[in-house]
This record gives structure tokens, C-alpha cells and sequence, in this order.
């Protein structure tokens, strides 16, 4: 299976390494060129002769996709520090790429689940830490 993931911040590089030890083929798009360095961190060899792959550019720009291998992926994750976008180039990978699996990180749980009811499959990582804690509280949500 072909993987890209978009944003090689700590929950973007951590999918990255984990899918790729399953044996999968994972490209990775950041337009930091320094955030190259998680993905290689704590590695025996580098990311790129681990035959993974990794492309600097804009996610917004489709050129910067192409590039990445959008046309190829069978998943696409969003994950870069902004909701606005990942749903933007969640839903590019959606409708324009056709892509069979997309997920996109919102940090907004509201914002999740509205995008959630429209077809894109989000994971809030703001609504997980909200129901760990009244789980931890023993709070029955309203």
C-alpha cells in the first residue's frame, strides 16, 4: 500500500516510521526541509535508504502532491498544524485524486465532526483528549 503523508511534525513522522517498518511505501510531504531530520531520528539508516520518501513543498500546491506521489496513493493523511489546511488538501486528495482512504487531523472537534458527517474521516486529537479526561473523571458526556 502507497501512504502519504502530509506534515512530518511529531504525528506525522511517528505514522511515517510505523507504516513503514509494516512494509509499507510511504512518502512524506513537509515544506520544512529540517523537518527531514524526525523521520531519520532514531533510525539504523536513513529514511530515504529505508526507501522512504520525501518531498519539500507546499501542500496546497498540486504540483508539490504530484510530486510526493498523490497520483499513486491508496492513503492520504493530512497532519500538518492547521485544520484549515488539512481539510483543504484532504478534500483535494478526495475528490481530485480520488484517493480510497483520506484522513484528515482536526483539532477542532466541532469542525471534526460536521466535515466527519460530509464523508471526510477526521481524527480530533482535541475530542480524543476531551473524552480521555471525562473517562479519567468518570463524567458522563451531556
Amino acid at each position: 500500500m502507497f501512504v502519504l503523508i502530509v506534515g512530518a511534525g511529531r504525528v506525522g513522522s511517528a505514522v511515517a516510521k510505523s507504516a513503514l517498518a509494516a512494509g509499507h511505501e510511504v512518502s512524506v510531504l513537509d515544506a520544512d526541509p529540517l523537518s527531514h531530520e524526525r523521520l531519520d531520528a532514531g533510525q539504523s539508516e536513513s529514511w530515504e535508504d529505508a526507501e522512504g520518501q520525501f518531498t519539500v513543498g507546499t501542500a496546497l500546491e498540486v504540483d508539490a502532491l504530484v510530486q510526493a506521489g498523490i497520483e499513486h496513493a491508496d492513503v492520504f493523511i493530512a497532519s500538518t498544524g492547521g485544520d484549515n489546511t488539512n481539510l483543504i488538501i484532504a478534500q483535494i486528495a478526495q475528490k481530485r485524486f480520488d484517493v480510497e482512504k483520506v484522513l484528515a487531523r482536526v483539532m477542532d472537534p466541532a469542525r471534526a465532526g460536521w466535515y466527519g458527517a460530509q464523508g471526510l474521516q477526521t481524527i480530533s486529537p482535541t475530542r480524543h483528549a476531551i473524552e480521555m479526561f471525562e473517562s479519567a473523571l468518570e463524567i458522563q458526556p451531556a
